[in-house]
């Protein structure tokens, strides 16, 4: 049983709360990284609502000033920075480098013209994808023209 409740556990990437700390209650999500208790009403963040409102306060704070002051990994804000969940001021450029090509960027895995070249390569394949599925009337999709495709026995 405890093995179960541990993959359904919420607290695995961000160290979601589950379980009140004043009372023992349920936490339900309200957003923002923000749960609160059913029981007593109290609030509880996870790691990104931690980092989000530390930087509320403290704009332009960097990752080892909030890492230290929030209890947050590194490891976790960088996570946070590639999924767009914040970008990084201008003053502290260097932090993250697009993936593909090495240019700075402020969050995100890729700069904005790998990102657009990257959507524009996932476009074409689609289209190849459906150009391919689609076939001409008397054609089925092997290339068998004109072949019937049922045989009827009596």
């Amino acid at each position: 049983m405890a093995e179960k409740m541990r993959s359904f556990n919420l607290s695995d990437e961000l160290n979601r709360p589950v379980i009140c700390q004043k009372c023992g209650g349920i936490l339900v999500y309200t957003g923002l990284g923000e749960f609160k208790c059913e029981e007593c009403g109290s609030s509880e963040f996870d790691d990104y609502g931690k980092v989000r409102s530390y930087l509320e306060k403290h704009r332009g704070a960097n990752v080892g000033e909030i890492s230290s002051e929030t209890g947050v990994s590194h490891k976790s804000i960088r996570q946070m920075l590639k999924e767009n969940r914040f970008e990084v001021i201008d003053n502290k450029a260097g932090y993250l480098r697009c993936e593909v090509c090495g240019v700075d960027i402020k969050s995100g895995r890729r700069c904005r013209k790998c990102e657009e070249s990257y959507h524009r390569n996932v476009e074409q394949q689609a289209r190849n994808e459906r150009k391919r599925e689609f076939t001409v009337y008397g054609e089925n999709p092997h290339g068998d023209k004109g072949t019937k495709r049922f045989t009827r026995e009596e």
